[in-house]
């Protein structure tokens, strides 16, 4: 066993995984911070540099497509040297980026900035779950997957208000210096404890397994059925409010409790999965009742007149199905996944999220030509084409090699 090994496993096993648990999780809430820390300075920018929300928006697009773009090289980097040196780094790259926005003379310097901020953003995914697969217990991976991805979605909810009242409080300048150099302690924090910080087991052969696995059945199905489950994700946050006001007649302001109950429904569900995960393997039946759930939901908000008050609690329940089945899908990945390759794997796969956003504007197009009826069933649609796509990569998966037994 190596010398990181054994200082690792001297610590008490529970106390170990949850302080790992924290410290992956502390450093994915500022990625997805960083990531929604722009967009409330836009009025700001357009007025400060003479550019249109159009160039403005092109801050965000790039940190995301170079995020994207980027997961799935970095995860082959770290398969063959190690998660834990482009954890730090790529935390280093977004805290350091953030911060000299600050400086910025010009909006281009912001768009450079932002290019790096995606660099070291593309990084968190691949890292993170590669260390979590190689340090926390069995027993518990469920819910360190969960604590993971309620940890981005907190980022996500507490980035706009956070830099829109620190913008008025200090300036936009000084919002941006002060919460890029947030990541500086959280760096230490990791660098302090990276003796218990293990990585995954290495690839059988010297290569790390090479690109095959990820053009393999499973892994491309695996990574539909990321993309098309965030295709219809994002087709409920952006277009919900305006279906239930354009179809059943509910206030702007409902329907806003609505999507609200819907993402506060999602992350608390999210937990519930991580629960499960760690005490059941029928993880492909959780995922598949779950998601039927949810469908049936979202079909009923999109053709069957709810009052207000029934919409919040329709959407309520039809994110907190969604949610629960989010984890047991993370763990059927990683229990997909070849020995030695979570870090491409996961870069590949995850890369489906940012993608399934950017897709979008298509339920628009519904919205434009009149057919706000059809956008919910929509959603259900394509959530029943990624369950499709899941149990084939299931499958897939069974017949390359054994699963856990479910």
């Amino acid at each position: 066993m190596s010398q990181d090994g054994e200082t690792a496993a001297a610590l008490p096993r529970p106390n170990r995984d949850w302080r790992i648990i924290g410290l992956i999780g502390t450093g994915h809430f500022l990625s997805h911070f960083y990531m929604l820390c722009l967009a409330p300075l836009f009025p700001v920018w357009r007025e400060e540099f003479g550019v249109s929300y159009a160039a403005l928006g092109l801050s965000v697009a790039l940190m995301s497509a170079v995020t994207a773009l980027l997961q799935t090289p970095v995860g082959f980097l770290v398969d063959r040297h190690g998660a834990r040196p482009y954890l730090i780094g790529g935390t280093l790259i977004m805290a350091l980026s953030i911060s000299a926005m600050a400086f910025a003379p010009s909006y281009w310097v912001i768009l450079v900035l932002a290019l790096l901020s995606g660099i070291g953003n593309s990084v968190i995914h691949p890292a993170d779950y590669a260390i979590l697969a190689g340090s926390i217990d069995k027993a518990r991976m469920g819910r360190a997957f969960a604590w993971h991805t309620v940890t981005g979605n907190l980022g996500f909810a507490l980035a706009p208000p956070v830099i829109a009242l620190l913008s008025v409080a200090i300036g936009w300048r000084e919002a941006l210096l002060l919460v890029g150099l947030l990541g500086i302690p959280v760096i230490g924090a990791i660098l302090l404890q990276s003796r218990i910080l293990v990585d995954q087991p290495k690839a059988r052969d010297k290569t790390g397994g090479g690109a095959s696995v990820l053009f393999s059945r499973t892994m491309l199905l695996f990574f539909a059925f990321f993309l098309l489950s965030s295709i219809a994700g994002s087709g409920m946050q952006a277009f919900l409010i305006t279906v239930l006001d354009q179809l059943w007649g509910i206030p702007v302001a409902l329907g806003a409790m609505a999507l609200t109950g819907y993402l506060v429904g999602s992350t608390l569900g999210v937990l519930v999965g991580g629960w499960f995960a760690d005490r059941y393997s029928q993880h492909a039946l959780f995922v598949v009742s779950l998601t039927l759930a949810a469908m049936a939901l979202i079909l009923a908000l999109g053709v069957l007149p709810v009052s207000g008050p029934m919409a919040i609690a329709v959407a309520l329940a039809a994110g907190l199905a969604l949610g629960a089945s989010r984890t047991p899908r993370d763990v059927m990945v990683k229990d997909a996944a070849p020995p030695g390759q979570i870090g491409k794997v996961f870069g590949f796969i995850s890369a489906g999220l940012p993608l399934g956003g950017t897709l979008t504007p298509l339920f628009g197009l519904l919205m434009d030509a009149g057919l706000a009826h059809w956008v919910l069933p929509l959603v259900a649609g394509i959530l029943a084409l990624s369950l499709l796509c899941m149990g084939t990569a299931r499958g897939s998966a069974r017949a390359a090699r054994p699963l856990p037994a479910e």
